[in-house]
């Protein structure tokens, strides 16, 4: 809700960020939220390009059905659908002009991987032209509408993959055939457990993890939900090296965690300068994961902390720490906070702030209210609350 009213996620610009962002809040299934961004984030679409708010909730809510099934018709679903069909070109793909754009980045950064000796120019032109055949008409008042695949469009004749090795391939390829070719492919099954861990666990796996993760991604049929509870349960997710939040998941877990609700639009500049609004990720790489903490970002995030604790605020009206020690100040800034976990070493910080004699000049009971709400602040914005 902002206000009283629903949120609405087409009537205005940023309302649709705002529409995601109340139901990750909401949701009783934060997983599937989760791996919906994911997908937003590994098969990344702009509605800066694409333009149309609708077709990107349609795809957001194939990501959110599909997130967790199968990858192999997770792609095939996405290739066909309008938005990303608008964002990478491929209603502009046909028999006479093979349009490139779709089938490099479906093997690039989709299904295999840049730089692995996967693929080469030669196979991205043959992808291409097994992707042909897809159309949509021009209408003023709605946009691009009636996506449809149309034979006359598509390249009927031989197309050969990956010449010369061991899977080589060659057949008369439709776009069907080519989402399917690019899963069985066996660069596929490791640059999808690499990437996939990635998104839980900042440090590569070992070999062994690899090859039993590759293993139960065959098996199981490319189920991405079994990998991911495999990942789950691994125990490098609980002791290996913490993993930087992005910033629309740092938000929605403070909003959780304080009980809150959108109840404004300010979430949507605040998720700008941290450096994340949904459904404008920056390019079809997604966003980059290992810069979330800049100068300019952090700076950010240090704003949703104190937009999130406003409803909070210590007052004079609302808050009596008059005769709390320091230990008792920071207790309760930490619940007030959403009782993240904090280390000992932050702790001890947090602590040795709170335990500071009162300044000069200002009385007991204004130092201890302002102390509150440094602490809060401190809490919400410290380096553990950033971490997974």
């Amino acid at each position: 809700m902002v206000g009283l009213l629903p949120i609405a996620p087409f009537d205005a610009w940023g309302h649709d960020h705002l529409w995601w962002l109340d139901r990750m809040i909401r949701s009783d299934q934060p997983l599937v939220e989760r791996m919906t961004l994911i997908w937003h984030d590994w098969l990344a679409t702009s509605n800066g390009d694409v333009n149309n708010r609708v077709l990107m909730r349609a795809q957001n809510d194939l990501f959110r059905s599909g997130g967790l099934g199968s990858f192999a018709e997770l792609v095939t679903n996405v290739t066909k659908d309008p938005a990303m069909l608008i964002f990478l070109s491929g209603i502009s793909n046909n028999r006479w002009a093979p349009n490139e754009n779709y089938a490099r980045e479906l093997m690039e950064l989709f299904t295999l991987g840049a730089d692995r000796g996967a693929y080469t120019e030669t196979d991205v032109r043959s992808m291409a032209r097994a992707l042909t055949g897809w159309r949509a008409d021009w209408n003023s008042a709605v946009g691009w509408t009636n996506f449809r695949f149309d034979t006359t469009y598509h390249d009927p004749t031989s197309k050969t993959l990956w010449a010369g090795t061991s899977y080589e391939r060659s057949g008369i390829f439709n776009w069907r055939d080519a989402c399917t070719l690019v899963v069985e492919n066996p660069f596929h099954r490791s640059f999808f457990v690499t990437k996939l861990w990635s998104y839980f666990v900042p440090s590569p796996p070992d070999a062994s993890t690899q090859a039993a993760l590759e293993a139960l991604y065959v098996s199981s049929g490319y189920s991405i939900g079994q990998v991911v509870e495999a990942i789950l349960l691994h125990p490098d997710l609980y002791t290996g090296a913490p993993l930087v939040k992005p910033p629309i998941v740092y938000t929605a877990g403070l909003l959780r965690a304080t009980g809150q609700t959108i109840k404004h639009d300010a979430w949507v500049w605040l998720s700008a300068l941290s450096g994340q609004t949904l459904f404008y990720p920056p390019n079809v790489s997604g966003w980059n994961d290992r810069a979330w903490l800049d100068t300019s970002r952090l700076y950010g995030r240090w704003y949703v902390a104190s937009y999130a604790l406003q409803p909070m605020v210590a007052t004079n009206a609302s808050y009596n720490g008059s005769t709390e020690t320091g230990a008792q100040a920071l207790t309760k800034a930490i619940e007030v906070a959403g009782s993240p976990s904090l280390t000992a070493e932050t702790y001890a910080a947090l602590l040795a702030f709170a335990e500071q004699a009162s300044p000069a000049g200002i009385g007991v009971n204004d130092f201890r209210m302002l102390r509150q709400n440094a602490l809060r602040q401190l809490t919400a914005s410290s380096p553990d609350a950033q971490l997974s």
